[in-house]
C-alpha cells in the first residue's frame, strides 16, 4: 500500500534561497506552459500534450540557461501539474458543474512546492535530506518512513515553513486486533458525532474560537500597504491563525477516525451531499468548521488499511423516523429530543438516529427488504 510521509525541515539561509530560486524558476515554466497551451487553443491549432511541452524542456534551457540548475525531473513535473489542472477542468466541465474553474496562472504566493518523481537529484542519510543544487534539509521526524520512497515534495506553508514529504510504496499495513462489532454514526453540529452505542463526541469548532482573533488580524492586514514589510507580517500572523485552526482540527479528526477504526470491524455513516448542504447560509460556516467530509474520507481509507468496512446509507428520514418502531416522527432542527407518540419512546434525537444508522446498514448488508440506494460499502 502507499502512504505519505510529512516532515518538518530545518535548513539554513542559503538552502532557503536557493528553493526560493526553484519556486520562483518552477512557477515561471508553470506560467509559460499554461500560456502555451492557451494561446495554441486560441490559433484553433493541435492541443499540445504534456509529453510535447516537456520535450521541448531541454531547447527551453539552452535557451534560458538559469533553468538548466534546476533538476529536469522537477521540471517535467510542472508540466505534468498543468496537465493535471486542464483535465481536472474539462472532467467539471463535462459533469456540468456551474463553475468549472479554468486553470489560472500562479502568483507569488500561489507555487509552493517542487517534487521529485523519481530517485535521482536527492540522497537520504538518516535525519538528513540533500538536494543537489539546493543544499541540506535537516528532518524531524516522529516515524521514519517507511518502505520504498516513490517521490518527494519540499513544500513551504503559507506562515513560511518548510516541509519535505515522502511518498512510499510497498508499505506494511498496521496490525490492528480484530473486531468485529458495527457501528452507526450521526455526525452533527451540536455534537460532532454520535454513535448507536451513546457516545458522543463534542464539536470543538475551532474556527468559531479563532474567529474573532481572524477578524482582528485580517482587518489589520487589509489596512496594510500592499507591497510594504508590514502587510508581510501581518499576512503572516493570519496564516499563522489559520494554520492553528487547520492543526487542531486534523489531530481531532484522527484521533475520532483512530477511535473508529480500533475498536469496530463495521462503521455505517451517511451518505452525505455536504457540498449541497454548504449552499445553506445559516449553517455553511459551523457545517465547514466541522469537515464531515474530511472526517469520511479519514474513516474510508484508515479503514481500507485496517481490514474494517466503512459503510454508507441512505441519509433520508434517519433523524425523523422511530429507531425502535418505525414511525415517522416529523421534528425541525430545534427540537434536540426524540419522542414517538406510537410506541412511547425517548431518547436524544442524534442518538435515535445513529441507531437508525446501524439498523440500516445492517439491512442493506444482509440484503432484505432493501430500497435502491439504502446503503452502500466502501
Amino acid at each position: 500500500m502507499r502512504r505519505t510521509y510529512k516532515y518538518r525541515a530545518v535548513i539554513n539561509k542559503e538552502t532557503e534561497a536557493n528553493c526560493e530560486k526553484w519556486l520562483y524558476l518552477c512557477r515561471t515554466l508553470y506560467n509559460l506552459t499554461l500560456e502555451q497551451r492557451i494561446w495554441m487553443y486560441r490559433q484553433r491549432r493541435t492541443t499540445l500534450s504534456q509529453y510535447d511541452q516537456s520535450n521541448q524542456l531541454p531547447e527551453f534551457k539552452n535557451e534560458f540557461t538559469e533553468f538548466k540548475e534546476v533538476g529536469s525531473q522537477v521540471l517535467q513535473n510542472v508540466t505534468k501539474r498543468v496537465d493535471l489542472a486542464y483535465r481536472a477542468f474539462f472532467r467539471r466541465l463535462k459533469s456540468g458543474q456551474s463553475k468549472a474553474g479554468f486553470p489560472r496562472f500562479r502568483g507569488r504566493n500561489r507555487y509552493d512546492s517542487f517534487t521529485f518523481p523519481n530517485k535521482s537529484g536527492w540522497k537520504l542519510e538518516g535525519r538528513y535530506l540533500y538536494v543537489t543544487n539546493v543544499g541540506r534539509f535537516k528532518l524531524h521526524p516522529t516515524k521514519p518512513a517507511q518502505g520504498d520512497i516513490k517521490t518527494v515534495t519540499v513544500r513551504r506553508s503559507p506562515t513560511g515553513k518548510w516541509y519535505v514529504c515522502f511518498s512510499c510504496d510497498n508499505v506494511v499495513p498496521r496490525k490492528f486486533l480484530k473486531a468485529t462489532e458495527a457501528i452507526g454514526i450521526d455526525v452533527g453540529i451540536k455534537s460532532f458525532c454520535v454513535d448507536s452505542d451513546g457516545k458522543v463526541f463534542d464539536n470543538p469548532k475551532y474556527y468559531r474560537e479563532s474567529e474573532q482573533l481572524l477578524r482582528k488580524r485580517q482587518r489589520k492586514l487589509s489596512r496594510r500597504k500592499k507591497g510594504s514589510v508590514g502587510r508581510k507580517e501581518a499576512r503572516i500572523l493570519v496564516a499563522k491563525a489559520h494554520e492553528r485552526v487547520f492543526n487542531l482540527r486534523n489531530d481531532f479528526l484522527h484521533k475520532t477516525a483512530n477511535y473508529y477504526i480500533e475498536n469496530y470491524g463495521t462503521i455505517n455513516i451517511e451518505d452525505l451531499q455536504v457540498q449541497n448542504m454548504l449552499k445553506n447560509k445559516h449553517l455553511s460556516k459551523s457545517i465547514a468548521d466541522a469537515s464531515w467530509s474530511k472526517f469520511f474520507d479519514m474513516l474510508s481509507y484508515k479503514a481500507e488499511e485496517a481490514g474494517r468496512e466503512v459503510v454508507k446509507v441512505r441519509p433520508h428520514g434517519t433523524s425523523q423516523l422511530c429507531s425502535f418502531c418505525g414511525a415517522k416522527v416529523p421534528k425541525t432542527l430545534a427540537v434536540r429530543v426524540h419522542r414517538c407518540s406510537v410506541c412511547g419512546l425517548v431518547m436524544d434525537r442524534d442518538y435515535n438516529a445513529a441507531l437508525n444508522i446501524l439498523n440500516r446498514g445492517q439491512v442493506g448488508r444482509s440484503g432484505d427488504n432493501v430500497e435502491v440506494g439504502d446503503s452502500c460499502v466502501v
